[in-house]
């Protein structure tokens, strides 16, 4: 293997952003492992004959067994990194979503598998991306005024989950990286990607304001600007991206 190849985990990569991220991952040579609660969903995409560097593993993002199973690499270390874009159904009747726990469950089964797994002294220190959204931030507004009344009632639910899952991440004394997005939509855009940074911490330090970014253009910007190659400037910050 080349010495420059990374292993990354990938919670919630059978369809939209996280798709888009194994996708550009796996085309640059990297060693991936996706957790699938059906792996039909990405062994279809991604034939095992074809797709080498890609180990798709059944299970659970808030079973702590299996993620401790998609943390490990084949010589027995922790992967380098873990790239988290799991997100629940939405439940329009309700205008919430179906499991309104499910980032933040999700967040605390990851750093438990972690921690369970370096008590026992595997070594490493994956990197950790968590994909969230505009609008849970503390240090002011970070999207158009016009999509106020979307985000107060439609996405109050999924917004308080990301918020928790955010904290859980900066909080959690291992290097990571926030990245919230605008509104997403389908497809892919030849428009520039935005990019503001926020320090959880000690607030705003650049701002980037837009409407939406489609669900290929996060992901590609995910694995370009963290996975392949990972930019100091990101580490430990808040990236919002839009077009």
């Amino acid at each position: 293997m080349n010495p420059n190849t990374k292993t990354v985990f990938f919670i919630g990569a059978s369809g939209g952003v996280g798709l888009s991220a194994l996708k550009h991952t796996l085309a640059a040579g990297h060693q991936c492992i996706a957790l699938c609660r059906q792996p039909s969903k990405l062994t279809e995409i991604f034939p095992p004959a074809s797709t080498p560097n890609l180990k798709v593993i059944e299970g659970n993002a808030h079973d702590v067994q299996a993620v401790s199973k998609c943390l490990l690499t084949e010589d027995g270390k922790l992967v380098d990194m873990v790239c988290s874009t799991i997100g629940s159904r939405p439940n329009f009747r309700k205008m919430t979503i179906e499991d309104p726990e499910c980032c933040r469950n999700a967040a605390a089964t990851l750093l438990e598998a972690l921690d369970n797994l370096q008590r026992d002294g595997v070594t490493g220190s994956p990197h950790l991306i968590t994909f969230s959204t505009t609008g849970v931030s503390r240090f002011g507004r970070d999207y158009p005024l016009a999509v106020f009344p979307v985000y107060l009632w439609f996405l109050k639910v999924p917004h308080a989950d990301k918020r928790i899952t955010e904290d859980r991440f900066s909080n959690s004394g291992r290097p990571f990286t926030i990245v919230r997005a605008s509104l997403l939509t389908t497809g892919e855009t030849t428009k520039a990607i935005r990019v503001g940074i926020e320090d959880p911490k000690t607030g705003r330090e650049s701002e980037a304001i837009g409407y939406f970014i489609s669900r290929e253009d996060s992901g590609k910007w995910v694995a370009e600007n963290l996975i392949l190659e990972t930019k100091e400037k990101y580490v430990n910050k808040i990236a919002m991206i839009t077009n």
